[in-house]
């Protein structure tokens, strides 16, 4: 296959070869998932009492909401996250939209808004923000459909932009974290992402986790939540 670059990180040939055994780093893996989600549990689940709390007060509704990913071997999984969006998002949307000619043109061009009205202001542009929206994602971890290291999970028809890397994405379990988020995940394209989903499989090891672990913490906290 013709390399793809993204920054330092190229994939080549070599990363579409078979792989060697991870029977051990799988262990030390499941190992790790389950002291970091023990441990940050005790922290996040008063933040994640308290956000449902302003959610339900503000926009209400269940504060929480689940969609399909693609999980291990292609099994599909249902992940969990606080609600930052109004349950009639798509009717704040279109209204937005239908009176916005400017928000229309951005939307056709780039499916995102800077100013998005089904976002619940506040507390849900902090969640996002922070990427906090993201911590009932520990009970995904601890059932062990998740890991916190890893591709992040992508629904059925995302997978077919992987290509030929695709079985590499579901040779592992999805990540909470990953190698794309700590290396400009709204400045890529889904082509760079695959490059850089596909490099972290082929070179995973418990060391590289740790590495991409701590990194996150500098990517939500000091770049303005990049991750």
């Amino acid at each position: 296959m013709k390399p793809l670059e993204y920054q330092n990180h190229t994939l080549t040939d070599e990363h579409l070869t078979p792989q060697k055994s991870y029977r051990a780093y799988d262990i030390q893996k499941r190992l790790f998932d389950l002291i970091v989600v023990t441990f940050a549990s005790i922290a996040a689940l008063p933040i994640i009492g308290i956000s449902a709390l302003l959610i339900k007060t503000i926009s209400p509704g269940s504060p929480f909401f689940s969609h399909e990913r693609v999980g291990l071997h292609g099994r599909m999984i249902r992940v969990w996250k606080l609600r930052t969006m109004h349950c009639n998002s798509q009717e704040l949307l279109a209204k937005h939209l239908a009176e916005n000619p400017e928000a229309k043109l951005e939307w056709e061009q780039f499916f995102k808004l800077k100013n998005d009205p089904r976002i619940i202001q506040g507390i849900g542009n902090l969640l996002r923000k922070t990427s906090m929206d993201e911590l009932p994602q520990f009970w995904n971890i601890f059932k062990g459909e998740m890991s916190v290291v890893g591709p992040r999970p992508v629904t059925l028809s995302e997978l077919d932009f992987y290509g030929e890397a695709k079985r590499f994405y579901l040779a592992v379990l999805p990540g909470l974290t990953g190698l794309w988020q700590v290396s400009g995940r709204n400045n890529t394209t889904y082509e760079e992402r695959v490059v850089l989903d596909t490099k972290y499989v082929y070179e995973r090891s418990i060391f590289f986790d740790l590495k991409i672990f701590f990194r996150t913490f500098y990517v939500v906290f000091v770049q303005d939540g990049a991750c």
